[in-house]
């Protein structure tokens, strides 16, 4: 077989062919693959427009999430995964932040450890404190060590983009591919957690890879079925909320062995290349925390709950370390307390089933929303696409599912798999026969372009226009959709620019150290209210769930200020 990289491609998407007979050979005649010919020859008129048109992309991209990476200050997650990666990386022990796998932080931890960090070892504290130790109280520049931290998430998410654009490519051709790609560059959601120390993209990008390389194993099941499987180990070993995926991308995995396979064959080479993805998956997991320590020592910083009935039963089964069991048990434990939510201004106990679709149609584009429903409508209805319809929408709808169930409604974040998924997708809508269809789809993506655009620098607190744009998203959503401490810096410049020498009273909801930027407040919910004069600054996630006290206060002030759109400036 020629090499892949090498192969011809057709100026146009060819459609997927019938099954292939028993005893087909896996390359189909004239070069031709399951989702059209392979993607690697030359385009009419040379390969550079579609090459630079890549490159732009994701240059753009690039430059929105470094420039968004270097003038937020830490998120309220941030510090705990830069200074559990930081003990992983130098001390090889896993303590804290059991209830993430350690991957997702050692990316972390390789740039974080490129800055030099002042750290002492053998840190006895809780994982938050461990952050704020590392970050504010070791002599450490914060600026620099979590812009150094993000930058390892910044070129993973750059690299997911090519899986969008190869995967959409192989099923539509290279104008789905590029439509596709766009989709994805100029995801808010994407640019915004992308941008951030944290697992949400990493995760979400492995899940979407390991569903790539089972398309692929349609053609070279032997490479690509355990490739997708440690693929899926990655995001396993990443975030514990991929679990969901595992029957997916091994169904998948045997669906794509069993058309590649002979007639008196495929049952039994589809069951092995459902075995096969778990136990690649299983070994790479493995794997990760051998990495961290090789003798897989386990010393909990804090207690481990106990999980009993069908959850407790779930982890026990699960063949992973005793430090990833117990991660689950501590999930498990946090999706039991008591939260609060807060959606289109109502705050509320507990969790709300539809959240997440709504908090979607708040903090997507509103050309996103339609490609991406025109695009999975395309998957399903075009014949010649219907093949690619499960791999394409299986694992988004079963993770959304999941993560509907949980107990935590804090943000889009839990579902940040979707703008990857569903861009993929979206690319189908220029399969259609019409010149509408592609006329359209240029349209649509290019308003999401310039919708995104408009909301540079400030991606965190994007909504669309239909819901009046990020200067309004605190009235309908809170906490990491709109406001997770990232604009503590913003904040302190503007006090000195405009406020110099005022008293500040100051809520702040976030991980950050106010005194260390320059600000110098006091809690107003501390003093009698009669003390309570000059400027109020509130953290819109704290206004948003404001009750007694604090209530009080911001209704006996005016609003003259707004900072990042997640800070707002009061006087009394």
């Amino acid at each position: 077989m020629r090499d892949l990289w090498t192969a011809p491609a057709v100026p146009r998407p060819v459609p997927l062919p019938p099954p292939a007979p028993a005893g087909a050979v896996r390359r189909r005649p004239g070069g031709r693959w399951p989702g059209g010919r392979w993607p690697g020859g030359r385009w009419p008129g040379g390969r550079w427009p579609v090459a630079l048109a890549v490159v732009l992309l994701l240059a753009q991209m690039a430059f929105a999430m470094v420039t968004t990476a270097v003038r937020q200050t830490p998120t309220i997650d941030e510090p705990v995964y830069v200074g559990a990666a930081v003990e992983y990386v130098r001390e090889h022990r896993l303590r804290h932040n059991p209830e993430h796998p350690p991957l997702g932080k050692l990316v972390i931890g390789a740039g974080a450890v490129l800055a030099d960090p002042r750290a002492g070892t053998g840190f006895t504290g809780d994982q938050g404190r461990l952050g704020r130790h590392l970050l504010y109280e070791s002599g450490n520049d914060p600026w620099r060590l979590m812009l150094w931290a993000r930058l390892p998430v910044i070129a993973l998410t750059l690299l997911f983009g090519l899986v969008v654009f190869a995967f959409a490519r192989e099923l539509a051709g290279r104008y789905a591919a590029l439509a596709a790609l766009a989709l994805y560059c100029f995801s808010p959601d994407v640019i915004a957690h992308g941008s951030l120390a944290t697992l949400d993209v990493p995760a979400a990008g492995f899940v979407l890879t390991s569903v790539w390389l089972t398309w692929r194993a349609r053609v070279r099941p032997r490479t690509y079925v355990p490739l997708a499987g440690a693929a899926l180990g990655a995001a396993l070993a990443t975030k514990m909320s991929a679990l969901p995926a595992v029957p997916v991308v091994m169904a998948l995995a045997a669906v794509s062995v069993w058309r590649a396979s002979s007639a008196g064959r495929r049952l039994g080479r589809a069951v092995a290349a459902a075995a096969v993805v778990a136990v690649a998956a299983v070994a790479v997991v493995w794997a990760v925390y051998l990495m961290v320590d090789p003798r897989l020592r386990w010393d909990p910083e804090q207690p481990v709950p106990v999980v009993r009935g069908l959850r407790g039963l779930l982890v026990h089964l699960l063949p992973f370390p005793e430090a990833y069991r117990d991660g689950m048990r501590m999930q498990f434990a946090l999706e039991n307390r008591p939260w609060q939510g807060f959606l289109f201004g109502r705050l509320y106990d507990g969790s709300l089933w539809y959240y997440l679709p709504a908090a979607l149609l708040v903090k997507t584009p509103l050309g996103m929303l339609a490609l991406w429903a025109a695009g999975a409508a395309a998957a399903v209805a075009i014949r010649r696409l219907r093949p690619a319809a499960p791999y394409v929408l299986a694992a988004p709808v079963v993770l959304l599912a999941a993560a509907m169930q949980g107990a935590r409604d804090f943000g889009t974040r839990y579902a940040v798999f979707l703008p990857l998924f569903l861009a993929v997708a979206a690319g189908c809508v220029t399969a259609l026969r019409r010149r509408w269809a592609s006329a359209g789809a240029a349209l649509l993506v290019a308003f999401t372009a310039v919708s995104s655009l408009r909301t540079f620098p400030y991606y965190l607190p994007y909504s669309n226009e239909a819901f009046g744009g990020p200067g309004r998203t605190r009235e309908w959503l809170h906490d990491s959709n709109v406001d997770w401490g990232q604009d503590l810096g913003r904040l302190a410049e503007r006090l000195r620019e405009r406020y110099p020498g005022e008293r500040v009273w100051l809520v702040y909801k976030g991980s950050g150290v106010p005194a260390f930027y320059g600000i110098e407040a006091c809690d107003p919910r501390r003093v009698p209210l009669r003390e309570v004069r000059g400027l109020l600054v509130v953290s819109d996630s704290a206004a948003a769930k404001a009750t007694g006290r604090l209530a009080g206060l911001i209704g006996g002030s005016r609003p003259v200020d707004h900072v990042g759109h997640s800070i707002t400036v009061y006087r009394r």
